[in-house]
């Protein structure tokens, strides 16, 4: 090989090099997991960036035991997509956060709860978002929502177990999150008082009394001790007063153009696998822990739930787009219930 031949391979090889670097250059994703690196939330992320290699984009994560923080680095541009709640992520795109509404996933048969049919409800809608049909919903400006996985039911975590009815609540403390303005309209409405909180301390505050109730998913059960606060006298009410979802919203211009639709694809399909794990949590809850609520209060709640939801969102903090979506689920689902003969949603523009 001569000197020009040798010189000529040598500047292939280096434009080959410096293309390659720029081909598996990382987009970071932020991934909240109560429990860090070693959760299962950042277990899912890791088996999710290695799936998206196929589409030839590499991912890197970084994992934070602080929500608030993960988002904020979103938000600057320090990383390039955040896996947190919905609670969190509704400041990017609120109609997928409507997933993350009062009694939105909720079915009721005579009385009693169907959380299998509730859960129904959170998975056709994910599957429903997921459609290419439903692509620019999931886009709010440079925002876009590129996965849905399903958190569990936020059960009412009581200190005792007297606090049983809508108006057993009136007068008790209630953590209620900062950035959800709506828990605070919600435990205003039944006369509750609500205590500033977040998902680094409710837990805190519940066990160590400071607040009597707070709302929370199976999953928390073990890792933040809520047990503590529970004590002899409290319980874990069987009623979803939500059902909780993560989410990952990605700078779509960091990413291939069509890179959102598959990864909502790809996170759809892993929702058998969440499931897993909040059935896992859900049972792992002692039986005497439950509390069960009579049909009577079961009917009450689930109306006081739809009210408090329509009158949310006529205020301007939930997304009339979302919630009619949740409700055309829920009546496929359960088309006898009686919500599915009003029109007030469908009148919403």
């Amino acid at each position: 090989m001569n000197t020009k031949t040798r010189l000529h391979t040598a500047a292939l090889l280096g434009a080959g090099l410096l293309l390659g670097g720029q081909a598996q250059a990382a987009e970071k994703i932020c991934v909240y997991d109560m429990l860090g690196t070693g959760g299962d939330i950042y277990n899912l992320a890791k088996d999710y960036a290695l799936d998206m290699q196929k589409n030839g984009v590499q991912i890197e994560l970084k994992g934070y035991t602080d929500e608030r923080v993960a988002t904020e680095d979103f938000r600057t541009g320090q990383c390039d997509g955040v896996m947190a709640m919905g609670f969190r992520t509704r400041q990017f795109n609120q109609v997928s956060a409507s997933i993350d509404s009062l009694g939105a996933s909720t079915i009721l048969r005579n009385g009693k709860i169907d959380l299998k049919s509730s859960y129904e409800v959170v998975h056709k809608t994910i599957q429903t978002f997921a459609r290419p049909e439903a692509a620019k919903l999931m886009v709010e400006g440079n925002y876009e929502v590129a996965g849905i996985l399903p958190m569990g039911a936020a059960y009412p975590f009581v200190n005792d177990r007297r606090i049983n009815t809508v108006e057993a609540c009136a007068g008790i403390k209630m953590a209620a999150f900062d950035y959800d303005k709506a828990q605070a309209v919600m435990i205003q409405r039944i006369g509750a008082q609500p205590v500033s909180a977040d998902v680094s301390n409710f837990s805190t505050k519940f066990n160590n009394g400071s607040v009597d109730f707070v709302a929370a998913p199976a999953l928390a059960y073990k890792p933040l001790e809520l047990y503590k606060g529970i004590g002899k006298k409290g319980a874990v009410g069987r009623f979803p007063i939500l059902i909780l979802s993560y989410q990952m919203v990605i700078n779509k211009a960091k990413f291939p153009e069509g890179f959102g639709q598959k990864s909502r694809e790809y996170w759809a399909s892993q929702f058998d696998r969440a499931m897993k794990l909040v059935d896992l949590a859900e049972a792992s809850i002692p039986a005497d822990t439950w509390m069960d609520l009579t049909p009577e209060n079961g009917n009450k709640y689930t109306l006081m739930l739809r009210e408090s939801r329509i009158d949310i969102a006529n205020k301007g903090l939930y997304n009339k787009t979302g919630l009619k979506v949740l409700k055309k689920v829920r009546c496929s689902i359960n088309p006898a219930d009686a919500e599915c003969a009003t029109k007030s949603e469908e009148e919403w523009k």
